[in-house]
Formats: structure tokens, C-alpha cells, sequence
């Protein structure tokens, strides 16, 4: 019966559906010889990183730099939360469910997102900070940064892309600069648009 069937079709049809099986046999065989001849490196099958892990690095790392006393993974109001300032009575989460049940009570509560900088932590605390961006290296490339720009470090955001904006017509290769200034402009872009105000 198949035989009958295939029968009635017609010839173009049987040769170009001939010829497909053939095209999908060798593309498959380039793969697989490919796949021998030039085998791919193998994959780094280290520990993984992910964004939460990564942040709570950053924020151990920030409350540290400003002599911050922490307890991690603490119970705070039925939720354990990510970070617990015992002596100033803030609780710092990335479950927002966790933010807005502490926040109703006399905890301060700070939600975090997963791509919010552990540095940006300062803004949000309920009490002064030590600046620990502007002293060190640190501080010489952000300040680097700003100059570049020709901004003060206290710019804002809208400030820094004028800024940016403004001195990129004179540095693009595409209007006569070169690309090694370019790139130095871009970095301190990136930098102060980061560290802006």
C-alpha cells in the first residue's frame, strides 16, 4: 500500500525529497567529523557563582569596610533574612515578602535586588555611612572618572550623561578623535554613571 502511494506521487516531488535525505546525511557527517577533527575545549566545571551568592558577597564585603557588626541569615518577625544589624536594628532582604512584613514593624527593613551593586547598600541605610569610595584607589578612579568628565564627584546621574555626551563629539573616531580616548571616556562614563549621585 505504501509502495502504491509512493507511487503516485511525482517525480520532482520523489527526487527532491531524495535529494533533502541526502543534504541532511552529509551536513550530519560534516558535524561529526568536524566534532573529531577539532574537538571543543572542555567547559570549566568550577563552582558557580549566582547573583544572589554574588551580592551577598559584595554586601559582606561593604559592611565590613564600614565596621558595620552583622549576623547572617537571621530570623527577623517570622522571615530569615539575609543580613541583621543587631545594634542599629535593620534587617536587609532580597524577599520582598520578608521587606514588606518587617517594614511594618519598628525594624528597618532594606530590600535589595539581585542587580543592585553591594556599594549602593550606604544610600539606603537608615544612618550615616562612612564614604569609603573616596579614599584609596578606589576613590583616584572615581575621581579619575569625574575629572575626566570634567564633573565634581557630588555630580548626578543627569549630570554625568550631559557630561558624557557632550565631550563624545570630540573624542569618536568618527568625528576626528581616536579610539584610544574614546575608550578612556567610555570607562570613566561607566564609572561615574555608577558612583553618581
Amino acid at each position: 500500500m505504501l509502495l502504491e502511494w509512493v507511487q503516485l506521487l511525482p517525480t520532482w516531488v520523489l527526487a527532491g525529497v531524495g535529494m533533502g535525505a541526502v543534504a541532511v546525511v552529509l551536513v550530519a557527517g560534516i558535524f561529526v567529523v568536524g566534532d573529531r577533527l577539532f574537538p571543543a575545549a572542555p567547559t570549566d566545571r568550577g563552582p558557580r557563582i549566582d547573583g544572589t551568592d554574588r551580592r551577598r558577597g559584595e554586601i559582606r564585603t561593604y559592611l565590613g569596610s564600614i565596621d558595620e557588626r552583622y549576623v547572617e541569615d537571621a530570623a527577623v518577625e517570622g522571615h530569615i533574612i539575609a543580613f541583621y544589624l543587631p545594634e542599629r536594628d535593620v534587617a536587609i532582604t532580597f524577599d520582598p515578602q520578608a521587606f514588606f512584613d518587617i517594614d511594618r514593624t519598628d525594624t528597618h527593613a532594606i530590600l535589595c535586588e539581585h542587580e543592585m551593586p553591594g556599594h549602593q547598600l550606604g544610600r539606603r541605610l537608615p544612618f550615616r555611612t562612612p564614604d569609603r569610595e573616596r579614599t584609596g584607589r578606589t576613590s583616584t578612579r572615581i575621581g579619575a572618572a569625574f575629572d575626566r568628565l570634567g564633573l565634581p564627584p557630588t555630580a548626578d546621574t543627569d549630570e554625568v550623561k550631559t557630561a558624557y555626551r557632550k565631550r563624545v563629539k570630540h573624542v569618536h573616531p568618527d568625528h576626528g578623535g581616536d579610539s584610544e580616548s574614546f575608550k578612556r571616556l567610555q570607562d570613566a562614563y561607566a564609572t561615574a554613571k555608577e558612583h553618581a549621585n
